[in-house]
């Protein structure tokens, strides 16, 4: 006898944890740079690293990432 698969649907929902947290990060994007601000807890801390980056060497185009993590469980 051969093994049969048996599919149900399950409802999950997805919400952020805070465990996890919220990192953010600024990157400047001027040929040839790569600096970067790497992860802050906190977005003005983000902010604040672009403005002096662009304080000390002019460049003024920066990406901005906020990374937040979330869980996924059964909806009961």
């Amino acid at each position: 006898m051969s093994p049969r698969a048996v599919y149900r649907h399950v409802t999950h929902t997805i919400r952020h944890a805070p465990e996890g947290g919220i990192t953010y990060e600024a990157f400047c994007t001027a040929a040839n740079c790569g600096a970067e601000s790497g992860p802050l807890a906190e977005q003005e801390a983000a902010q604040e690293w672009a403005l002096r980056h662009t304080g000390r060497t002019g460049h003024d185009l920066f990406r901005r990432v906020v990374t937040d993590h979330a869980k996924v469980t059964r909806a009961e």
